[in-house]
């Protein structure tokens, strides 16, 4: 196999001469990968803890996990990063993620190699790799690994899923989406799937796409194989399931999340999937527990995780569909299907009462109040909401570990169950694998089982080398010894090292439900585990060890300094101020819009939050008069929409879905060319202040009106993103789904009138990393 890609072009082995008699051709070669090369799925969920799904413990039934456990090998010593976009990015390219670049998520990247988000060249992706050895290759879901100013309409286009060895992409950029009205993108175009269908549910979407891309493939070209890589939005919030699912587990958490993990707990020692003898963790005294939690909001929490459940199951159900369809190709037996429970352990991001709208910190409000989420509790699940649950389901979900999602230095934060079938490749079948793993190994893995060298050079970039190791050693023998016997970890200041079994840690302090920063020292806790005897990371053995403590922070040190991961940053706030990172926008006060801009991320379009600004738009009136969306940005729970209803203008302020703020004129829009403009003047001296909005018609003010409240931060989490002409995704405001104007819209200028002085904007900065740690 050739060690560069992409491989040389073949000289012409023909003859020419002056006519076609004489002359020999010889016709190109279609690239195929080694014969009987598998055909590759990675099935990869988001925010799901180790004690979640039933094939490992789990409360929640996952019947595709467990038929592909029971034909193939559960993992129960396989780690991630604690965060999406680097486990993402290191399972993609087989290097750790702050080699290639993704130390944190792309929001909060800053200028050092290890976290800028710049996914570099010389880790070329598992997709490319593939697809130069002649494999064709889909994504299908979640992205998150673009840099957050490259996520527009102009691009550059080289760190899209499509620029990154990827021949079709359906999915979406973001973090977090709504499954009802997801932001999807069509190769590099917007869509809008759910349009029209009430009953549309994205985890539905991607296992259609995902199937139809594979029958396509499989009907124009049987002898190649394809590598599929699905990336549900589930589970991340919000949680969002057809009634019908989360019904099912109507009354099924009642009893708390204390009792919730003593029966996880059980299942998992019942199963084997922990070891005999495994303790056990306690609850950390930060979360409440069942008993004292207040009786008026159970209900509320139970309702919470059942949507969570709801979801998970329903995501599996799904996933279960594009199984049957490879087995109704006849494909089955030549598949390795990679099944990745979670990019990192169950989010604790969603506070001590759980949320219905997990935006709201977004308004700078802190958490909402249990009294609202109580009288909603009918919406939790629906479009009409954004829920999370309490901090203490992560908890529980993460059994039989301590902490979760964003924590590194523990395993609630970092292990996640993974199964892999392979009928053809794997004959131990229902095994259960205890081998010390992380994702980086899956790109070896895979291109092992494929039979296919690891590239030297691609693209004319010499590679990195890779991280990972292979785990096919392991499908065969279940008691072969582990082959990774080193694994560094770090998240946000959170650290780890494991080493030949024993494992030294530092939870850095600041709880993933809050803002609060602590600083690096002396004075933080390192703890002591060995991990070959103790699997729960149970009993701290620093005191015991001392001399072990210091040998493994040495470790961890000199793997910090081979893996970029210097500078520590623990910063939520700071590095996630808009300055750190190139954008197209900066220093721009007027900026002019047009119909075709549609569905473009607030990182893309200039920042209207605390300050005044004028919108002029210039259009074009029919006889019979006009309504719809002129200009929106944002959705239900956070934005802002100026449209016409009735031929009348509306400019209306959504507050994170709790108040709207309306300015309505009584003049009816002229027929004909006209200048409408909306003028908004902020009160200033703050963040998140409210303001005065005017309307004016032809230079004439036809209506006036207080904003008391607007959005500091960010508009939305769920890339709602600025629309000319219509509202895509989630509407603003109380006009049907879309409401495209019925006139002629020219042009929309933009005129930004003031700029937040440097308090201000260090206000902003603190607020978007609050809203930033709540999404992510």
């Amino acid at each position: 196999m050739s060690k560069i890609l992409p491989k040389p072009e073949q000289p012409f082995t023909g003859e020419i001469r002056e006519t076609i008699q004489e002359s020999r051709a010889v016709k190109p070669e279609i690239q195929y990968p080694p014969k009987q090369a598998p055909n590759v799925v990675i099935v990869l969920l988001d925010d799901v803890g180790f004690g979640s799904a039933s094939t490992f413990g789990g409360p929640v039934p996952t019947p595709t996990l467990d038929a592909l456990a029971g034909e193939g090998l559960r993992y129960n010593q396989f780690h991630t990063t604690a965060l999406c976009s680097p486990t993402r990015a290191a399972l993609l390219t087989g290097r750790n993620h702050h080699r290639v670049h993704m130390g944190t998520v792309g929001e909060g990247g800053t200028g050092f190699p290890g976290y800028d988000s710049i996914l570099p060249k010389s880790a070329a992706t598992l997709g490319e790799v593939l697809r130069q050895h002649g494999y064709n290759t889909g994504w299908f879901g979640k992205n998150h690994t673009t840099p957050m100013w490259e996520v527009s309409p102009a691009g550059p286009f080289d760190r899209w899923p499509t620029g990154l060895g990827f021949e079709r992409f359906y999915g979406f950029h973001g973090g977090q989406v709504s499954q009802w009205e997801p932001p999807i993108i069509d190769q590099f175009s917007p869509k809008e799937p759910y349009r029209d269908k009430p009953d549309y549910h994205l985890n539905e979407d991607l296992a259609d796409q995902t199937i139809h891309w594979i029958k396509n493939q499989k009907a124009t070209a049987p002898n190649k194989p394809f590598f599929a890589f699905l990336a549900p939005a589930a589970c991340h919030a919000p949680h969002h399931a057809p009634k019908e699912w989360i019904d099912k587990f109507k009354g099924q958490f009642d009893q708390g999340w204390d009792q919730l993990r003593e029966e996880i707990y059980q299942r998992q020692l019942k199963l084997g999937i922990i070891p005999p003898g495994t303790r056990l963790t306690p609850r950390p005294e930060e979360i409440p527990d069942w008993e004292s939690y207040p009786d008026r909001y159970k209900p509320v929490a139970s309702r919470l995780m059942e949507a969570y459940a709801g979801m998970l199951a329903h995501t599996d159900a799904h996933v279960g569909r594009v199984v049957d369809a490879i087995k109704e190709l006849g494909q089955w037996d030549n598949t390795l299907f990679i099944y990745i429970v979670g990019d990192n352990g169950a989010s604790g991001e969603g506070t001590i009462h759980g949320a219905w709208n997990e935006e709201f910190l977004s308004g700078g409000e802190g958490q909402e109040d249990p009294e609202w989420i109580l009288q909603r509790i009918d919406q939790i699940g629906t479009r009409h909401s954004e829920n999370h649950f309490n901090v203490a389901w992560a908890w529980a979900l993460d059994t039989p570990f301590q902490w979760m999602k964003q924590i590194a230095s523990h395993f609630g934060g970092t292990r996640n169950g993974t199964v892999v079938s392979w009928p053809k490749g794997i004959k131990n079948k229902g095994g259960i694998r205890s081998q010390f793993h992380h994702v980086i190994d899956i790109f070896p893995t895979v291109l092992e089982a494929a039979g296919i060298t690891v590239p030297e050079v691609v693209n004319g970039t010499p590679q990195e080398p890779l991280d990972g190791i292979s785990m096919l050693y392991s499908f065969d023998k279940d008691d072969h010894p582990g082959l990774r016997t080193t694994q560094y970890f770090e998240m946000l200041g959170n650290r780890a090292i494991y080493h030949e079994g024993w494992m030294a840690c530092c939870f850095h302090g600041r709880l993933p439900w809050k803002l609060s920063q602590v600083e690096f020292g002396d004075d933080e806790t390192w703890e002591l585990y060995h991990v070959a005897a103790d699997f729960s990371q149970s009993e701290d053995l620093a005191a015991r060890y001392p001399e072990k403590l210091k040998a493994l922070q040495q470790k961890f040190v000199e793997e910090a300094k081979a893996n970029r991961v210097f500078p520590l940053d623990d910063r939520l706030i700071d590095r996630c101020a808009l300055h750190l990172r190139p954008s197209l926008t900066d220093g721009l006060s007027r900026v002019t819009y047009y119909p075709e801009n549609v569905r473009l991320s607030e990182f893309a379009v200039v920042d209207f939050k605390n300050r005044s600004f004028d919108l002029t738009a210039y259009l074009d009136i029919p006889a019979q008069g006009a309504e719809g969306v002129i200009v929106c940005q944002g959705g239900n729970m956070g934005g802002w929409t100026f449209y016409v209803k009735d031929n009348k203008p509306v400019y209306l302020y959504n507050w994170v879905g709790h108040e709207h703020y309306v300015v309505a004129a009584e003049t009816p829009l002229p027929a004909g060319e006209l200048e409408l403009k909306l003028v908004f003047d902020y009160d200033g001296g703050g963040v998140g202040k409210g303001g005065l909005a005017r309307i004016f018609i032809n230079g004439v003010e036809s209506a006036q009106g207080r904003v008391e409240k607007t959005m500091p931060f960010i508009m939305s989490w769920n890339a709602e993103g600025f629309d000319v002409g219509r509202d895509t995704g989630a509407q603003v405001g109380p006009y049907e789904n879309g409401f495209p104007f019925s006139g002629t819209i020219h042009k929309v200028d933009v005129d930004l009138r003031s700029f937040p002085d440097a308090e201000t904007q260090a206000l902003v900065e603190r607020g978007r990393a609050a809203a930033q740690a709540a999404s992510d």
